[in-house]
């Protein structure tokens, strides 16, 4: 076998060295060639025959006529063909990944939904930003705009939907087989001479016993374990002793604040608390009717043990010792005056939160909870009294974006949680009815933004069929924003607290907001006014409702 020195490639079978190309003619001779010489060859060998093995090395592109003349590149060339495909590949990864976010995709993104600039809804006020924030116009984002009339469609599927039924209140039998240690720990009548629902408990431990020794909330919370160690060193000056026995003074809440989340309930609680006749839970949110007597810590962390009522009722020991010494003082034990001094909770998922009861309670109805907080507040605290600060909607969700979203924070992001979730609403509302979608634990925990924390008239409903609306007092954070003072007396009057002096009463009116928005997420500017109009649109009929069942249009959110 033998080979061209020239141009490296196998011979021809016919062996017809001129159909080579550097060989091709006739008066071709390889001596005189300077492509052809062999100076400063190194010979090599190949079948016996000789090779210039140097002459594959410096082998050139146009060598190369037959099919193996693309093994003739030089390395050179084909480093740079391969840098060359690298950079292409990188690009379209690029293109992929952030075309859809930009708009930039020629296939839209099936989540970029939007609203028409003409839409005069967008030309709102910004509502209070956590009720004092102002920001620039965000620049409008012509894919979101485009696409408006798609998640019109599905706005207008859901609004199809909407019922207001009145949900089956369960009898008191059906509760107690539900939650039997409770009804064994809570009695069914507290203390007459104070206006806070309290009664006494025998204590069977001894001075060694530690009485919080099991307390979950001292076991898995570090805040709570300052409180108890406080409690442990005064826990048997607070005993009452009658004929041998010891007592412990027990109390529930005279009120709850149930919520809802980023609507100022955290303001309200540190402004209410400053009353001298207010004393609240060891912490402001214990989340125990809605999550620890499940056994819920984080939603995220699954199930654990469950806290007992038990657990409960520790958290307002502090408070209860306060009690008993007016309790214990002359004035009331002589002269038939009443303890005025109340107790407060004020965790605000109790509105809300019943995603847990789909792992607990049987006989479900269509997907609805057959038993639902207040069914259970109710059967021990008939008389119990409740206060919902609520919040334009619209800005409340915005605001729970900012606070519980981890990364990625952006208006853009925001406007395309808001259409996954009203997708994944629709396709639940095409199945179920309105208050099985509410309460849908999985649902729920599947949309990216909590749309469902704003349909603040479907949880006041089914607070109305157990308690009386007398005993709700509703409220608005524009107002309480606005005017702090008039909001305050509102409450002192709803709970019948005492007079204050010109002193206290401007140390509870005029402190510093709490809770605000916080600096980095102010920095984001506001929503863009597409997802405003969007979300506008879906919390409409809700808010109607709202107003007609509170009899004050102010709830319809609307500028005048």
């Amino acid at each position: 076998m033998r080979y061209c020195i020239n141009c490296c490639i196998h011979l021809l079978p016919n062996d017809l060295h001129r159909q080579c190309f550097r060989c091709r003619g006739p008066d071709h001779n390889n001596q005189k060639c300077p492509v052809c010489k062999g100076e400063n060859k190194i010979p090599s060998y190949s079948d016996s025959k000789q090779m210039k093995w140097l002459a594959v090395l410096e082998v050139r592109t146009d060598h190369c006529e037959s099919w193996n003349g693309i093994f003739c590149l030089r390395k050179g060339k084909l480093c740079s063909l391969m840098f060359g495909l690298i950079v292409m590949t990188l690009v379209m990864v690029s293109y992929i990944l952030t075309g859809a976010k930009h708009g930039l995709l020629l296939i839209p993104s099936p989540f970029h939904y939007g609203a028409f600039a003409s839409n005069p809804s967008l030309m709102d006020n910004e509502s209070l930003s956590d009720m004092k924030d102002h920001y620039q116009p965000s620049k409008m984002n012509i894919s979101y705009v485009r696409d408006y009339p798609s998640i019109k469609l599905i706005i207008d599927t859901i609004t199809s939907k909407i019922e207001f039924i009145t949900r089956q209140r369960p009898d008191l039998e059906e509760l107690r087989k539900q939650e039997p240690h409770m009804f064994s720990v809570i009695p069914n009548k507290f203390l007459p001479n104070s206006k806070n629902p309290c009664w006494y408990e025998e204590y069977r431990g001894n001075t060694t016993t530690d009485p919080y020794a099991t307390n979950s909330y001292a076991l898995y919370s570090k805040r709570f374990r300052i409180v108890f160690d406080y409690l442990r060193k005064v826990f048997w000056n607070h005993l009452y002793h009658y004929k041998g026995k010891h007592y412990r003074l027990r109390c529930l809440p005279h009120f709850y604040i149930i919520g809802q989340p980023k609507c100022g309930t955290t303001d309200l609680y540190d402004r209410l608390r400053l009353h001298p006749e207010v004393r609240f839970s060891a912490s402001k949110e214990p989340h125990w009717w809605t999550r620890k007597r499940f056994g819920i810590i984080r939603l995220r962390d699954g199930f654990h043990d469950r806290y007992p009522v038990e657990d409960y009722l520790d958290l307002f020991d502090l408070a209860a010792h306060q009690i008993q010494s007016v309790l214990q003082s002359e004035a009331v034990r002589e002269r038939g005056k009443m303890n005025n001094i109340i107790i407060g909770e004020a965790s605000a998922s109790t509105m809300w939160d019943n995603n847990a009861w789909i792992f607990f309670y049987d006989n479900s109805t269509d997907g609805e909870p057959p038993f639902l907080i207040q069914d259970f507040i109710h059967a021990f605290q008939p008389n119990a009294k409740l206060i919902i600060m609520l919040r334009d909607p619209v800005e409340r969700l915005y605001s729970d974006y900012l606070y519980f979203a981890s990364a990625n924070k952006s208006a853009e992001d925001f406007h395309e949680k808001v259409a996954e979730s009203l997708q994944l609403f629709e396709g639940c509302v095409l199945d179920y009815s309105l208050r099985a979608c509410v309460y849908n634990n999985s649902l729920n925990n599947a949309m990216p933004v909590r749309l469902q924390v704003g349909l603040y008239v479907v949880y006041l409903l089914d607070w109305l069929t157990v308690f009386n609306k007398d005993q709700i007092l509703v409220l608005r954070l524009e107002d309480h924003a606005s005017n702090m003072r008039y909001t305050m007396h509102k409450v002192f009057q709803f709970l019948d607290l005492g007079p204050l002096s010109e002193k206290q009463e401007a140390l509870i009116t005029k402190s510093p907001a709490s809770n605000t928005r916080r600096p980095e997420d102010r920095s984001l500017g506001p929503m863009l006014p597409t997802t405003k109009a969007i979300l506008r649109d879906f919390y409409r009929p809700f808010n109607t409702k709202l107003a007609q069942v509170l009899f004050d249009d102010a709830f319809l959110w609307k500028r005048t």
